[in-house]
């Protein structure tokens, strides 16, 4: 094994480690040596791949917001109905949240107090989401039903909308799959065939 596989190893554990403690008890109240605890790892591990913990959550939240974006961007058949393809598009969203709750909840509520740095990966997270919106509105099938892809405006008030959702459902411990049918009906109403 090679000095960058085991970076890449122990690096791998700290996330880990992280994910767990804030699934244990969020991470307000996780410390660098409740992360390095569920690594089975030192504080000396930790320090020679992250500044601090807070360096530590966003890598782990940049690495789960990009596999919800390509989750969904998996899930979508753009030769279907667009009406399949929103119930797809929000199936998959769904699905990722149910994967993790308390670390979608954590990407939600904790990140916009973390300064700089965080606000920043929270830009460029929704931009992204953002594009991925747009670019599943922008084929044939859809164009040809009267859906075209929403203004940047527009995404944003749909994902700011979805977030909500899906941050109080998960603090009420209520069904997110209970959520699916009114994200889709919203979804449909903010993006569907234009007059």
């Amino acid at each position: 094994m090679t000095t960058t596989d085991l970076a890449a190893g122990f690096r791998r554990r700290l996330l880990d480690g992280l994910a767990a403690a804030i699934r244990h008890g969020g991470y307000a109240e996780t410390t660098v040596a409740d992360i390095v605890r569920e690594a089975h790892t030192s504080r000396r591990t930790f320090y020679a791949h992250f500044a601090d913990r807070q360096e530590c959550l966003m890598a782990l939240l940049h690495e789960s917001n990009q596999k919800t974006i390509a989750r969904i961007d998996r899930a979508v058949d753009p030769h279907v109905p667009w009406e399949t393809q929103v119930h797809q598009a929000i199936e998959a969203w769904i699905a990722a949240v149910q994967a993790d709750p308390p670390i979608t909840l954590a990407w939600i509520r904790e990140v916009p107090a973390l300064g700089t740095s965080a606000r920043r990966l929270q830009r460029e997270t929704m931009d992204a989401f953002v594009v991925l919106i747009r670019r599943l509105t922008d084929t044939p099938e859809l164009r040809a039903a009267g859906v075209l892809p929403p203004t940047q405006q527009t995404a944003i008030v749909l994902l700011g909308g979805l977030r909500e959702l899906i941050a109080t459902t998960v603090e009420d411990n209520a069904d997110i799959d209970g959520l699916t049918q009114a994200a889709v009906h919203a979804t449909k109403l903010l993006l569907g065939p234009r007059s």
